[in-house]
């Protein structure tokens, strides 16, 4: 051992730190330094901790190209996406990283957008680079993306987008979502729920739709049809114009299938002088930060766990990359919901 800084060694040998350096400084073989960097080999916990430290103090480097060769793993991930707005997949992909990048493996992006050439091309990229395993995400549960990832002899998870059959998926529980929303207009005393969402053609719509409907025939509450429309702010809008124009009881609780729905109902309603919450509750779906955050007052909503699911694809992945087997099969992820002010407070005597 050496009297001389840490910043003098890196001076004086102005080259990457080896490994041999690491085994000369903590006074190991270097065998044993190698087994202890990589938490493999038979020595006492001082000894694996005094040279971690060292390797940490010198600023060594693995090398990553001779740790591919020898773990036969490249480290690095394929992640496919054809959300080009990026409102589900960003918080997807942000877990999915997590978890990676925790574990030392890099993430190689491509968008296919909906076009099965590019996404073929994407995928023989891929593979040329020797990824470890590809994850698929994308803008809808229920539609599947351009690009067929059967058969590539590495494995593939998916994650908020339609999987291949006999494949390992994650995907939001949707009808717990709503569940949980209207669970909660109820326990406010809200009695006249009605349901404002998206386009029929969506498999997500009729699965909160039957669990909204569930809900109110458990708690003895009267049944409105599902308000089916557009995705938008314009069609809260319409919705209210409907429900609000007419002679009968008008509702007092609106469960919106989204979030911008949700903030053209609350929008729509302030204009004809109604008030959220105090006359209306409103709550959405998705916890859009900007939407729900900005809306007035601020939108109680269900938050689809996106980032907690992206993390679970993510060291599944792992798992299946290290040998370690996984059930095929759709694993459903509790929703939360995130409550604000567009709701109220339950009445005194409830």
């Amino acid at each position: 051992m050496t009297d001389i800084t840490d910043s003098e060694i890196r001076i004086a040998r102005r080259r990457p730190v080896t490994l041999r350096d690491v085994a000369l400084e903590a006074g190991v073989s270097v065998a044993t330094a190698s087994k202890a960097l990589n938490d493999q080999g038979r020595m006492t916990a001082e000894t694996r901790t005094r040279i971690q430290e060292t390797a940490r103090r010198l600023g060594f480097r693995p090398n990553s190209l001779a740790q591919s060769l020898l773990r036969q793993r490249s480290f690095t991930v394929g992640l496919l996406t054809n959300d080009t707005y990026g409102r589900f997949s960003l918080p997807v992909m942000a877990g999915i990283s997590d978890a990676l990048v925790d574990n030392g493996v890099s993430v190689f992006l491509c968008n296919v957008e909906d076009d099965s050439r590019l996404g073929q091309l994407h995928v023989d990229a891929m593979l040329d680079k020797r990824v470890d395993g590809i994850i698929a995400t994308g803008k809808r549960v229920d539609r599947h993306l351009p690009v067929d990832l059967a058969q590539l002899g590495i494995p593939v998870i998916y994650a908020f987008t339609q999987p291949d059959p006999g494949s390992i998926a994650f995907v939001s529980d949707d009808e717990q979502g709503a569940q949980l929303a209207v669970e909660h207009l109820v326990g406010l005393g809200r009695r006249r729920i009605v349901h404002v969402t998206g386009p029929d053609t969506f498999t997500v719509v009729h699965q909160r739709a039957a669990a909204y409907q569930a809900v109110l025939r458990a708690a003895g509450l009267p049944l409105y049809d599902v308000l089916m429309g557009r995705w938008s702010e314009a069609w809260g809008h319409e919705a209210v114009a409907r429900l609000f124009g007419g002679d009968g009881p008008a509702p007092d609780a609106v469960f919106c299938g989204n979030d911008q729905i949700a903030r053209g109902v609350i929008d729509a309603l302030r204009e004809r002088g109604i008030r959220v919450p105090e006359d209306v509750g409103v709550i959405g779906f998705d916890n859009w930060e900007i939407v729900a955050s900005a809306s007035r007052p601020p939108l109680t909503t269900v938050d689809m766990n996106l980032v907690a699911l992206g993390r679970e694809a993510g060291l599944t992945l792992l798992s299946l990359v290290d040998g370690k087997p996984v059930e095929p099969g759709i694993r459903k992820l509790p929703c939360r919901l995130v409550v604000r002010q567009s709701c109220g407070h339950p009445p005194p005597d409830g």
